[in-house]
């Protein structure tokens, strides 16, 4: 990797100059993406609640799967991990933990924070569990209030905060048939919940306050049903789960990341290159293949193919500036800002107030790096609009956020001297990012 300062940094390489020197016509440019994160974690956890041995194939080895499968292992699951063949298998007791107490670490890792509270939250034991201090400071306010309501006891350590990590949890069931949580910062808490609602004895009800992340709800509804267990939609805000399912152990395949894909996806337009991002399909669950249509408002072309998606760049060379609502895709506001400024004309993100509660304030941070490079923006509550220009070198400062790194090395393939500070904060869901990257680079230049 072209890193300095013993690993701290990353010099991106400008390749645009040169690739426009070169008139040549190009050969597709085809990339390997790894499985889902968003996948990965929850089949780890519908596996650990279903009856038998599922094998999980494709899967994703990042800081937040590792986080996750230790938890599953410090709970007592039996596990068998192949990280060279992406598999592992994890042997399910229909709903029983092993282990009545144990003490857990979910890192960073958001799935785990909120998926296993919910899960231990409303089973019988007793459960301390903590994290980095970016997950401490996340939102957990609205999942740990209902898990209160129906009768779980928390107690927070005393260098903590309520509604925060860390805490423990003393489950003792469900103490009602009915429930509401707030999900205005983030979806994961009703994912959490539902998943876990089978182990109700009676029909249990989930109600939601806010519309956010709907398109990560249908990942989770559709990965209950693969498992076995449907929910039935009462409204666009309530849910029903019905008392008797039970999740069964599967052969699952794991789909590649599609929000990993978009990084290279945006290479499309911003290089001038076709594009096409192997296993990834429209019919995708994962909601940021959205993504790709933006691309296409903006002058690119997609075709869905036997292998994926192939995007094609605007036939000009010229991408345009749009307005686009990304509240189901908002992990991809950060991709669109960093090619936004070499777009025709501004572009506004809209719908995504709620990423101000991520692993960073993502909206502030857009605005602070891109002003950093002479980049005009407009940031308000829910938004932030973004005219062109031409950036002029600095160091991108990524405030522990992977997300903040992967995006932002896309302006540097165009602009000289863009530097990303602390590149390995990538591990956390995608580890060789930058390795991938630099085999790109050497493909195309």
């Amino acid at each position: 990797m072209n890193k300095t300062e013993a690993g701290s940094t990353y010099a991106v390489p400008c390749i645009y100059d040169a690739m426009q020197a070169n008139n040549a016509s190009f050969e597709v440019l085809e990339i390997n993406v790894p499985g889902s994160k968003s996948i990965t974690n929850r089949a780890l956890l519908l596996a650990t609640l279903a009856e038998g041995i599922s094998t999980l194939r494709g899967v994703l080895f990042s800081d937040d799967s590792r986080h996750f499968l230790k938890c599953v292992q410090d709970l007592g699951f039996e596990t068998e991990v192949d990280e060279a063949a992406r598999v592992v298998r994890v042997r399910g007791l229909g709903g029983a933990v092993p282990r009545n107490n144990a003490d857990l670490y979910v890192g960073s890792a958001g799935t785990a924070a909120r998926f296993l509270t919910a899960y231990l939250g409303l089973s019988d034991g007793v459960y301390h569990m903590d994290a980095s201090g970016q997950m401490r400071r996340r939102p957990m306010a609205p999942l740990l209030h209902s898990l209160k309501e129906l009768g779980c006891e928390i107690r927070y350590d005393a260098e903590g905060k309520e509604g925060h990590f860390p805490f423990t949890l003393q489950g003792h069931g469900f103490g009602k048939e009915e429930i509401a949580v707030n999900i205005d910062h983030s979806s994961q808490f009703l994912s959490a919940l539902l998943i876990v609602s089978c182990l109700c004895k009676h029909d249990f009800t989930t109600r939601i306050e806010g519309t956010h992340g709907m398109a990560y709800i249908e990942i989770t509804l559709n990965m209950m049903e693969q498992f076995g267990v449907c929910v039935e939609r009462l409204s666009d805000s309530a849910f029903m789960t019905k008392a008797g399912q039970r999740y069964q152990a599967l052969d699952y395949r794991i789909e590649p990341d599609a929000s990993a894909a978009c990084y290279f996806y945006a290479m499309s337009p911003l290089l001038n290159r076709s594009v096409r991002v192997n296993g990834v399909h429209f019919d995708s669950m994962q909601g940021d293949v959205a993504f790709i249509r933006l691309l296409e408002n903006m002058g690119c072309c997609a075709t869905d193919t036997d292998k994926g998606i192939l995007l094609e760049p605007p036939e000009d060379g010229i991408f345009h500036g749009i307005t686009a609502d990304l509240s189901a895709c908002s992990d991809q506001a950060i991709t669109l800002a960093a090619i936004a400024p070499f777009a025709e004309g501004p572009t506004t993100i809209t719908g995504i107030g709620h990423i101000r509660f991520q692993e960073s304030d993502r909206i502030a941070a857009i605005a602070a790096e891109l002003t950093k490079m002479g980049i005009r923006c407009e940031e308000r509550k829910d938004s932030i609009t973004i005219y062109p220009g031409k950036p002029v070198p600095a160091t991108v400062e990524t405030y522990d956020d992977h997300r903040m790194a992967m995006g932002f090395a896309l302006t540097g393939l165009r602009s000289r001297g863009i530097v990303i500070n602390d590149p390995d904060c990538c591990r956390k869901t995608f580890e060789n990012y930058f390795e991938v990257l630099e085999d790109v680079i050497k493909h195309i230049s």
